[in-house]
C-alpha cells in the first residue's frame, strides 16, 4: 500500500466512526510559546483537552506534520528515527473512550477493506493496574494473554512516569500496538493509544483523580506503518521516502544503498532537507535563536555529512524537487515555493562551506592541543570556535568525533550562558501570554471583536484584570509604573496580528480614565494594556471602548497598501514574489517578499506606478467571509505557515486582488492617497524587504525630497534638471584636484627618502627611520617606504601622517630583520595605542589608525623606541 494511500484510508475510516477530519496543523504554530514546532497530533486541539473556548466537535482525526530533534543524533542510524515525519491521530474530548478507541484500532488494522494485517502478528501492551484495557484486549477483541504485556509507568503512561514522578495536570494510561514484520524476530511500535483518564494531584499515593470528562489521543506513525505495510526494512525505504535518499546519493556522486556505508549519510541528508523544506517553506529562515536554529542546524549537519564524504560544492538545494515531488499530494502548497526554498538552502550551505573552510585550520590545531594533552576538547575552545568562528557546537562535535576526541559539552554550556544577555525586559504580553492568567481568562470565553464595524463601543463589560502576571479583582493604583492588561467580553479594538499593530485608545467610564498604550490578542481573547489615569477598574464593570481613530485610519491606508504592493510584486518579478511577513503601522508599513536578488531601480519604479495607478483606480474594496476551502478555489491568496480559521475573511480590491486576512481596511482603493517606496533592502537568504509610506507620510516625504532639491540647487548655483550633471562635473574636478595633489607629494616624498637616510640613526648596521609626512596620500607612503628599504636596507621603518583628519602609521622592516626578531606588526601596534587606535598585518609591513593626531609624535617615538630595544 502506498503511504499516500495509507493516509487518505487513515482518515477515511475514522470519518465513518464520527470523527470530524481537519486538516494538518501548521508546523511552526506561532501562536503557541510552548513549542518551536509541532510536536504532536494534539498539539492543535490543546484547547479542546483543556477545556478552554467553544468545542465545535467532540471527535476529530487528522495527519498531522510533526518536527522532533530529541533523538536527531539516531537519524539515519535507526531505521525508525525522524525529524520530520506525519503522525496519524483520532481524538476524542469527553466522547468516546477505551472501549471504541480499541475496538477501532484493531478493525482498522485487521479487517480486509482497510490495512488487512495478520492479527497473529500483532500484540499489544498495556499499563500495569489498566484492567479495563486488559479486559477489552483479552475478552472482547480476543487477543490471548501471552500476546499482552503489562509495562509499568515508564513504558506505558503518558507523560512517563507521572504517576510517582509527576508533572501534575491531565494525564493517563497508554495500550501500544506492536507488528511483527515477516521474516523478522523484532517487533515494530505502530500505534500508541492514550487515555487521558486521571489528573494527578500531588505526589502518591492517591494522587490520580478521574477526569469529569475522560478524553483519547491515539497517534501513529505514518511512515513506520507505511514501511510495514510496504515490507520494507526501514522507514526511508519506504515509497515517498527512498527517492529522496536516491536523490541525495546522486547528488554527491554515489549510487545510494541501505547497505552501502555512505546509506547512513544518504537518508540523514534526506530526513534534514525534507524537514528544513518544509519549515522554510512557513518562513523560517536560518538563523541564531528558536525555529530559526533548527532550520540552520539540520542544514548543516547535513552539509556536513556530505562535507566528510568530500562534497565541498552545495548540493543541499538541488534536492528540493526531489522532497516535494514526494510530498505534494498531501501538502500541494510546498510546489509554490520551490525556488525561495531552494535559495534559501543554498546560500545557507555556502555559507558553511566559507565558515568550514576558514575555520578547519583553526580547530585542527585545538584538536592537535587536545589530543597532546588527553582526549577532551576543550569547552572553552569549542565556545571560541561556536562564536568567533562560527561553528555550530554539533560541528565541533562531528569533527572532534572522526579525530578520536570527546568535546567537553558542559563547559560549552556554561561558556554559552555566561556570553548570553540575559534580558529581564521583555514587553507585557510576553509574561503573561503564555499561559497563567490568559488561560484562566479564556476558559470564562473569548472577546468579541467589533472593530471591524466601529472604533467605539459601550457597555464592554471587565472580564479579568492582570496585574503583575496575576489576576486580581480591582485596581486602583493611579500612576503605576508597569502596564496592567485589561480583558472585556465585546472592543472595538485591533489586537496585534497578521502583521497589523495593535490598537491605542481610552477605556472610560464614572470617573475612570484606562490609557490603552497597546492590545494584544491570545486565540479568541483580546488584552488592553496601559495605564490608569484615574479612577478605580473592577471585575464586572462596564466601560466605554475608543479607539484612537486617526491613527486607526492610517493603519487602514497602510494595511490596504501592502496588498496593492503584493499584487504589483508579483506582476512585476513574477508569481515566486510571495509575502513572507509585513509590519503594518500608521500610514507606514515593510512587506517582505520571497526574491533571489536585489530589485533593481527600474523595477521599483514600475512597482511604485502600478501601486499608485490601482490607488488612482479607486477600485472598491469588499470583505467576505467564507470557508477557507471556498476561498482558496477563488484563488485568495494565503501566508505560507500562517494558522487560518475554518471560516475566514477575504479581502478583495477590485477584480486584481483577493487575499485572506483578518487586519482592518478601506472600502476603496482611493483612500489610501498616495504612496511612496522609501527603502529595498535584504533581510534575509532568499528574503527582500520593500518600506513604504501612505497618505500624510507619503506627502511628507516627497515635500522633504523637494526641499533638498531646492537646497541643492541654491548651493551648487544650478536648476534641478541640471543637478546631476553639476555634481558629476564636480566629482570629476575633485578627483582631477586629487590626482595632482597625489603627484605633489610623491614628488615630496621622493626628495625626503634621501634626506631620511642621510639623517637615520643607525643601530647595529641597522637604519631606523621615522618621519611625521604632510600633505600625503596613504599610496604616496607606501611608495616612500618601497623606496626606503630598497636604498637603505637593512631598516626599520615607522611613517605617521593625518589623512582626512585621522591618524595614519605604516610600518615597514626589510625581511632580513625579520630573523632578528623585528615584526612591522609589533611596532605599528605599539604606536598605534599612543593615539588611541589599533592595527596590525605581516611581520614585514603593517598599518593602523588612530583617532588622537596630536598624540602622532609620541606615537612615532614609542615606534623607534620599540625597534631600538629590539636591535639594542
Amino acid at each position: 500500500m502506498k503511504t499516500d494511500e495509507l493516509r487518505e484510508k487513515y482518515l477515511a475510516f475514522f470519518e465513518t466512526k464520527g470523527c470530524v477530519r481537519r486538516p494538518s496543523d501548521v508546523l511552526i504554530p506561532r501562536d503557541d510559546k510552548t513549542v518551536l514546532f509541532t510536536p504532536a497530533g494534539m498539539n492543535q486541539f490543546k484547547n479542546q483537552f483543556l477545556g478552554i473556548g467553544p468545542i465545535e466537535f467532540t471527535r476529530a482525526t487528522t495527519s498531522q506534520m510533526c518536527l522532533r530533534t530529541g533523538d536527531i543524533s539516531n537519524v539515519g542510524v535507526t531505521a525508525y528515527h525522524h525529524t520530520f515525519f506525519e503522525m496519524l491521530g483520532n481524538f476524542s474530548f469527553g466522547d468516546y473512550f477505551k472501549k471504541e478507541a480499541i475496538h477501532w484500532a484493531w478493525e482498522f488494522l485487521t479487517s480486509k477493506k482497510w490495512l488487512g494485517l495478520d492479527s497473529e502478528r500483532l500484540s499489544v501492551t498495556v499499563y500495569l493496574d489498566d484492567d479495563e484495557a486488559y479486559g477489552i484486549w483479552h475478552d472482547e477483541v480476543k487477543i490471548p494473554a501471552a500476546r499482552i504485556t503489562r509495562c509499568d509507568e515508564s513504558e506505558n503512561f503518558w507523560p512517563a512516569s507521572a504517576p510517582s514522578q509527576g508533572p501534575d495536570g491531565v494525564c493517563g494510561p497508554c495500550s501500544e500496538i506492536y507488528y511483527l514484520p515477516p521474516g523478522s524476530e523484532k517487533t515494530v511500535e505502530i500505534w500508541n493509544l492514550v487515555f487521558t483518564q486521571f489528573n494527578r494531584v500531588g505526589p502518591p499515593p492517591n494522587n490520580l483523580q478521574p477526569l469529569p470528562k475522560k478524553n483519547i489521543d491515539t497517534g501513529m506513525g505514518l511512515e513506520r506503518c507505511a514501511s510495514t505495510l510496504q515490507g520494507v526494512l526501514s522507514n526511508f525505504e519506504i515509497d515517498i521516502l527512498k527517492p529522496m535518499c536516491v536523490a541525495a546519493g546522486n547528488a554527491l556522486g554515489l549510487k545510494y544503498d541501505y547497505a552501502a556505508t555512505h546509506g547512513r549519510a544518504c537518508r540523514r541528508i534526506a530526513d534534514h532537507v525534507r524537514a528544513c523544506t518544509f519549515a522554510i517553506h512557513e518562513g523560517a529562515l536560518p538563523g541564531s535563536d528558536k525555529e530559526n536554529y533548527i532550520v540552520r542546524l539540520l542544514l548543516r549537519r547535513a552539509a556536513l555529512e556530505g562535507y566528510l564524504l568530500g562534497k565541498h560544492d552545495p548540493f543541499l538545494h538541488t534536492l528540493v524537487p526531489a522532497i516535494v515531488t514526494g510530498m505534494k499530494a498531501a501538502y500541494p502548497e510546498i510546489s509554490k515555493t520551490v525556488e525561495s526554498v531552494s535559495n534559501v538552502i543554498r546560500e545557507e550551505e555556502q555559507q558553511f562551506l566559507t565558515i568550514v573552510d576558514r575555520g578547519m585550520p583553526k580547530f585542527q590545531k585545538l584538536a592537535d592541543k587536545a589530543k597532546s594533552s588527553g582526549a577532551v576538547f576543550s569547552g572553552e575552545a569549542a565556545f571560541d570556535l561556536h562564536q568567533t568562528d562560527g561553528f555550530l557546537i554539533e560541528l565541533t562535535e562531528s569533527l572532534a568525533a572522526q579525530a578520536g576526541l570527546s568535546v567537553d559539552r558542559a563547559a560549552f554550556d556554561r561558556c554559552k550562558k555566561e556570553h548570553e544577555a540575559k534580558s529581564g525586559s521583555g514587553a507585557f504580553a510576553n509574561s503573561v501570554m503564555a499561559g497563567g492568567p490568559i488561560d484562566s481568562l479564556r476558559k470564562q470565553g473569548g472577546t468579541t471583536f467589533l472593530g471591524y464595524e466601529s472604533t467605539a463601543a459601550t457597555d464592554c463589560k471587565i472580564v479579568g484584570i492582570i496585574f503583575a502576571g496575576e489576576l486580581v479583582a480591582e485596581f486602583a493604583s493611579v500612576g503605576h509604573g508597569e502596564p496592567i492588561g485589561i480583558a472585556l467580553d465585546k472592543t472595538p479594538f485591533y489586537g496585534e496580528s497578521g502583521g497589523q499593530v495593535g490598537d491605542v485608545g481610552t477605556l472610560t467610564a464614572n470617573g475612570i480614565e484606562f490609557d490603552v498604550i497597546d492590545t494584544q490578542k491570545d486565540g479568541d481573547l483580546w488584552l488592553h494594556i496601559g495605564t490608569l489615569k484615574r479612577g478605580k477598574l473592577s471585575v464586572g464593570q462596564t466601560v466605554t471602548a475608543t479607539v484612537n481613530a486617526q491613527r486607526r485610519s492610517g493603519i487602514r491606508r497602510a494595511h490596504s497598501a501592502t496588498h496593492i504592493l503584493h499584487h504589483a510584486l508579483r506582476q512585476t518579478l513574477g508569481d515566486q514574489a510571495t509575502q513572507r511577513g509585513s509590519k503594518v503601522d500608521q500610514d507606514t508599513f515593510r512587506f517582505d517578499f520571497t526574491h533571489g536578488q536585489p530589485v533593481s531601480e527600474t523595477e521599483l519604479q514600475t512597482i511604485e506606478t502600478e501601486i499608485n495607478a490601482r490607488i488612482a483606480e479607486g477600485s472598491p474594496v469588499t470583505t467576505r467571509l467564507l470557508p477557507i476551502d471556498e476561498a482558496r478555489k477563488l484563488g485568495a491568496m494565503a501566508l505560507f505557515g500562517e494558522k487560518y480559521p475554518d471560516n475566514v475573511r477575504v479581502v478583495s480590491m477590485g477584480d486584481w486582488s483577493i487575499e485572506l486576512c483578518g487586519g482592518t481596511h478601506l472600502t476603496n482603493s482611493g483612500q489610501v492617497g498616495f504612496c511612496k517606496i522609501v527603502a529595498e533592502e535584504p533581510v534575509a537568504k532568499g528574503v527582500r524587504r520593500i518600506s513604504a509610506v501612505t497618505g500624510a507620510k507619503a506627502l511628507d516625504r516627497v515635500r522633504q525630497t523637494e526641499l533638498l532639491v531646492k537646497e541643492l540647487c541654491v548651493a551648487l548655483k544650478a536648476p534641478a534638471d541640471e543637478l546631476s550633471r553639476r555634481i558629476a562635473a564636480l566629482q570629476d574636478e575633485l578627483r582631477d584636484a586629487k590626482r595632482e595633489l597625489a603627484k605633489h607629494a610623491s614628488q615630496a616624498a621622493a626628495g625626503a627618502v634621501d634626506t631620511l637616510i642621510a639623517n637615520a640613526e643607525t643601530i647595529g648596521g641597522v637604519r631606523v627611520i621615522t618621519y611625521l609626512a604632510e600633505n600625503v596620500t596613504r599610496d604616496a607612503i607606501r611608495e616612500m617606504i618601497d623606496t626606503l628599504r630598497d636604498k637603505a636596507a637593512p631598516a626599520a621603518v615607522l611613517i605617521g601622517a593625518v589623512i582626512d583628519g585621522k591618524v595614519s602609521l605604516t610600518a615597514a622592516v626589510t625581511k632580513d630583520l625579520i630573523a632578528r626578531g623585528l615584526s612591522a606588526g609589533d611596532c605599528v601596534k605599539l604606536a598605534a595605542k599612543q593615539v588611541g587606535g589599533g592595527g596590525g598585518g605581516r611581520p614585514d609591513m603593517a598599518e593602523a589608525g588612530g583617532k588622537d593626531p596630536s598624540k602622532l609624535v609620541d606615537a612615532l617615538k614609542a615606534g623607534a623606541e620599540y625597534f631600538r630595544s629590539k636591535l639594542g
